[in-house]
């Protein structure tokens, strides 16, 4: 996702957003160590994905 779309998104959103996205990798994860990886280059998108979400919660919990 943009990081516009995301700055859009309420806080609670954010997070339920950032939960999904962390059973995504696990099931990567799965796949991987099962030797059925059909689309590996999405590892590093939704690692960058939860990062940028996490980042955005800080600020918004600063402000």
């Amino acid at each position: 996702m943009k990081i516009q779309e995301l700055r859009k998104l309420s806080f609670e959103e954010l997070i339920q957003k950032e939960r999904s996205l962390k059973e995504e990798l696990s099931k990567l994860n799965v796949g991987r160590y099962e030797g059925r990886v059909e689309k590996p280059h999405m590892f590093g998108l939704v690692k960058k994905d939860i990062a940028r979400i996490k980042t955005i919660l800080n600020q918004k919990k600063e402000k």
